[in-house]
């Protein structure tokens, strides 16, 4: 109950966001541009998001075959939408997505618990390390070029990013150092009889031995990290210019950090701390406000398609789970009367 409230005020702040950038923009003006996204445009933009999921279930893949664990790629896909739908669409139920997506994979796969979710930890950890680097080198351009942002949005995303720089660097810290992160933190929970053959404690062992530079795997998973980032730098280029601008890249790696911003706050499909965000940005860039609604949009609309496609996964899963439950009930039940019988 307590998660479905954060996930409804989450839902609630970001739709009132929407609407406020809405209302200003013009609901008009926004439709003018979105409309602008037809045919061979829409193409581009989703084959560019498709692009984008293919890198990152390519380098969740790349995690696992560490931890000797192959998977056929369609299978690991199917579970690495499952995911991206929950963490798309209720972001606030922190690592729902990254659970649901090793559930999804071990329902066919024979793989631990803690080869799967040692794998998605490391997945996350690339995931926000790239997204870090993104924003800095964005944000630093930005200021270069237009100066500093308002109070408001320099206290609310400033702060977004400050958090997450610490967790990174805290986890980086450990490693380089080679320190246990989960005694420290049993230890000022108050957990005096902590078993030393803990599963959490081999997870971790694994995971700080994947994050060794000459660990041939960490290169690798780091490139497709970069590569999905470059991805989705060309989409934000393109789509501007379909929108009828150019900006250059530099400006829309700025754009992209802004993106990365929106989507650290837990609002389901960033809707409208992305607007927010946006509008700030492409206004400081010198284009119309309206184009900066369009984009978000745009962005929000390639990779709903596939959120609701893992939503699909999802209600197969659940359904397979439930007939699983329900034919176990039924054989038992039917032990129960035999041996009664008996």
């Amino acid at each position: 109950m307590k998660k479905f409230f954060l996930f409804l005020i989450s839902l609630i702040i970001g739709i009132v966001l929407f609407v406020w950038i809405g209302k200003t923009v013009g609901w008009q003006e926004i439709k003018n541009a979105f409309l602008i996204f037809t045919g061979w445009n829409g193409i581009v933009i989703f084959i560019l998001t498709f692009l984008i999921m293919l890198f990152g279930a390519w380098r969740w893949q790349e995690t696992l075959k560490a931890q000797n664990v192959e998977i056929s790629f369609f299978e690991l896909f199917k579970a690495f939408l499952a995911g991206f739908s929950v963490i798309f669409l209720a972001p606030v139920l922190l690592w729902a997505g990254e659970v649901l997506r090793g559930y999804v994979l071990r329902r066919k796969n024979k793989v631990s618990w803690t080869q799967v979710m040692t794998s998605v930890f490391i997945d996350r950890i690339l995931e926000w390390t790239v997204n870090l680097i993104v924003i800095v080198l964005g944000s630093l351009y930005f200021l270069y070029k237009i100066g500093l942002p308002s109070k408001n949005l320099l206290i609310i995303f400033g702060g977004v990013f400050l958090f997450f720089f610490f967790v990174i660097s805290y986890f980086y810290f450990k490693v380089l150092k080679r320190e246990s992160i989960i005694r420290f933190i049993f230890k000022i929970s108050g957990f005096k009889n902590f078993d030393q053959r803990n599963f959490l404690l081999e997870a971790e062992k694994q995971i700080f031995n994947f994050f060794r530079w000459e660990n041939k795997k960490l290169q690798k998973t780091f490139s497709l990290s970069f590569l999905r980032a470059g991805a989705m730098l060309l989409r934000a280029y393109i789509l501007i210019i379909f929108l009828g601008k150019n900006i250059g890249l530099l400006s829309s790696l700025s754009v992209l950090g802004f993106t990365y911003l929106a989507a650290m706050i837990p609002i389901p499909a960033a809707l409208g701390s992305h607007e927010a965000i946006q509008t700030f940005a492409f206004n400081s860039l010198g284009l119309n406000i309206s184009i900066a609604a369009a984009f978000t949009m745009i962005i929000r609309a390639a990779e709903l398609l596939f959120a609701l496609a893992g939503l699909t996964i999802i209600f197969k899963v659940g359904v397979f789970f439930v007939k699983d439950m329900f034919f176990k009930k039924v054989e038992k039940l039917g032990k129960m009367i035999n041996e009664n019988d008996l």
